[in-house]
């Protein structure tokens, strides 16, 4: 259910507004040109930042990424990888002189680190791990390598090939064993190791029944520490603690440190220049997860009582960072539809806003120069900037010349009032050409998670409505983050409820200013997006059309089937101790009640909410005589990712809506 909002597709088959009020076609074919931006990263002379660009072959119906670099002071980008194979995770040596990343080249390739100097010549294949590398990092000194690797495979383990392609059974005894992508899980795990290029093996370093994370070489390069839930059940608990394990260890972990003992969650360490002390994000409250706060923490590395910072904040917090002298802690920061960055003294005290505005950053790093940040803007898609003291410098221009053909609206805040008196905010995208004394059909698509909010960023469904004619409405009712830990909790093992009063507050308020048709509404969403599109139409016949992506219909089904099993023990407790519960969030029981002509769509090997939820609803509207219709993708997860799907995908999204509202 819980979905990061994605911007990188757009699909627009109308007619926009250019910035000289002329009108213009836009094409899917263009729009999916628009590319992203990630993972930056400050060579070690801070001449040069890094990045991976994604983009989308339509020839060859795949997506890829590509590394390039650009100078920290502004000037022409270089490609430093080839389209041929898609590269990611860049990172420099310490010495500045190679600029690495992961690749699987070759048909059937696992993932690989690669060294490309930096003056130029072919990327050399440093390390050769036959299950393949999900995670790397440089030494501080440059002379290893801390890789993140999965179990191997018995058949990994040996030279015989002759029956690599046989299908053997799955055999299960974990009770969290299937998840979205990656399928049937077994007892492998992620555990650390250390590789020295040159070596042709590398030294496992932990190891045991548990899955090790977010490693950080210590500033001296002789400790790491990294992210493991080492409880007595991790499928079933949050109870992920900091753990400290020293670069040189032969015993694959028996002698690890635990640094951390919070019985909730702890992750994202980041090391102080001096190595004395760790900051990291916190979540103290087990009863409401997984809608509790995320608060910045800071724990001496030799062990000692943790310091929450910034306790009174009351706002999600990520990616703390320390300054180069130490003497403060930077992080992100989800406040109201915006992710920004502050920064905090080590001693504690009043957060400062460091990067803030109608913006959403994704990534930053801290340099001598200045902050540098991927981040994005409602009408314009991430680049990469370099922040002084008063104003940020545009380094790359990724998207430039695509969006010098197209016009894209942006945001409009609009803030109201629920049925209860919650102040509610949302965000407005109006057609082009908007005319204040018009009426326009509505959407309200609702965004996923429940945990998550819109912010200024490129919405990409959002923009394709909105280019068709529709005004959208994007609310962060209960439930969304950025508002405090008691609006995020509102909504704990109550779903459509409070969330419910939110969104349609706010398509009144809509109405209330008079440009919306209220004869002309519609509603959808993906993810709990399209389950709480499931508690509306079951609870009001205003909407005149409705779009369910990988929506909920019965609960019970998904228990053993989906991949929430521990979300569920938290939340609603297991089917048998609270029935009551699981029958009152399943929308099928009120399927009787949906008079909203309904488009169910999804992938059908999606795990997270998988399609078995759409056809149930699907099937008892037509049981029914409802007007409906259920589209399902072959191949695909929760997250549609063929671009051929993803242009039809938002094709049916606009005909639909067309066909009852236009």
């Amino acid at each position: 259910m819980k979905k990061k909002i994605l911007w990188t597709i757009l699909v627009i088959t109308t007619v926009a507004a250019s910035g000289q009020d002329t009108l213009k076609s836009v094409t899917v074919d263009q729009l999916l040109t628009l590319k992203g931006v990630s993972d930056l990263q400050i060579s070690p002379d801070e001449m040069w930042i890094a990045y991976a660009v994604s983009s989308i072959d339509t020839a060859k119906d795949k997506s890829f990424n590509q590394i390039w670099m650009v100078p920290a002071d502004g000037g022409d980008p270089i490609p430093m990888t080839s389209r041929e194979s898609s590269a990611s995770r860049p990172r420099w040596s310490p010495d500045g002189k190679y600029l690495s990343f992961l690749a699987a080249k070759g048909e059937n390739a696992k993932a690989q680190v690669w060294n490309l100097n930096r003056l130029g010549g072919e990327a050399i294949q440093v390390t050769a791990i036959k299950q393949g590398v999900s995670a790397y990092d440089w030494s501080p000194d440059g002379q290893r390598l801390m890789l993140v690797l999965k179990d191997p495979k018995p058949a990994e383990l040996t030279k015989d090939t002759k029956d690599d392609k046989k299908p053997l059974p799955y055999v299960i005894d974990r009770i969290f064993f299937k998840e979205d992508n990656e399928g049937y899980l077994d007892r492998r795990r992620d555990h650390l190791y250390i590789f020295t290029p040159g070596d042709t093996a590398a030294t496992q370093i932990t190891s045991g029944d548990y899955d090790d994370s977010g490693p950080r070489w210590s500033p001296d390069g002789k400790s790491i520490v990294f992210v493991s839930n080492r409880s007595g059940n991790p499928d079933l608990s949050y109870d992920s603690n900091l753990w400290i394990v020293q670069a040189d260890n032969r015993d694959k972990g028996a002698r690890i440190r635990q640094l951390t003992t919070n019985p909730v969650s702890d992750e994202s360490p980041e090391w102080s220049p001096d190595g004395s002390s760790i900051a990291y994000v916190t979540t103290l409250d087990d009863a409401i997860m997984p809608f509790s706060m995320e608060y910045l923490a800071l724990v001496p590395a030799a062990g000692g009582t943790p310091e929450l910072l910034a306790r009174n904040l009351d706002r999600r917090v990520f990616s703390p960072k320390f300054s180069r002298d130490g003497k403060m802690i930077y992080f992100g920061m989800e406040d109201r539809g915006k992710r920004v960055l502050a920064s905090v003294s080590p001693g504690g005290g009043k957060p400062v806003p460091l990067v803030n505005g109608n913006l959403s950053v994704s990534d930053y790093k801290v340099g001598a120069k200045g902050i540098y940040t991927i981040h994005e803007y409602s009408d314009r898609p991430p680049e990469v900037y370099r922040w002084g003291s008063e104003s940020a410098q545009k380094l790359t221009t990724v998207n430039d010349s695509l969006l010098a053909h197209m016009h894209l609206e942006p945001y409009e805040k609009v803030r109201f009032k629920s049925k209860d008196g919650t102040p509610v905010e949302g965000f407005v995208i109006k057609p082009a050409g908007f005319d204040p004394s018009g009426k326009y059909p509505l959407i309200l698509w609702i965004h996923g998670g429940p945990i998550g909010q819109y912010t200024y960023d490129l919405h990409a469904t959002g923009q394709f409505f909105a280019a068709n004619g529709y005004v959208v409405l994007l609310v962060n009712p209960r439930g969304s983050t950025g508002y405090g830990e008691d609006f995020c909790k509102a909504i704990f093992a109550d779903w459509g409820n409070r969330d419910y009063e939110d969104v349609m507050a706010g398509v009144d308020h809509l109405i209330g200013l008079g440009y919306v048709d209220e004869e002309r509404l519609g509603v959808g969403g993906w993810s709990y997006g399209g389950i709480l599109t499931n508690y509306v139409i079951t609870q009001t016949t205003r909407f005149k059309a409705a779009i369910s992506g990988a929506s909920l219909g019965i609960l019970m089904s998904n228990f053993g089937h989906d991949q929430y099993i521990k979300w569920y023990n938290a939340e609603f407790g297991m089917p048998w101790e609270n029935r009551d519960v699981w029958e009152r969030l399943s929308p099928f029981n009120d399927v009787e009640k949906i008079t909203t002509p309904t488009l169910w769509i999804g992938g059908d090997v999606d795990w997270n909410v998988p399609i078995m939820n759409s056809e149930q609803m699907y099937q008892g509207m037509k049981a029914l005589g409802k007007e409906t219709q259920l589209v399902v993708y072959p191949g695909e997860h929760h997250s549609i990712r063929r671009p051929s799907f993803q242009k039809d995908r938002y094709e049916r999204f606009v005909a639909w809506f067309d066909k009852y509202l236009q």
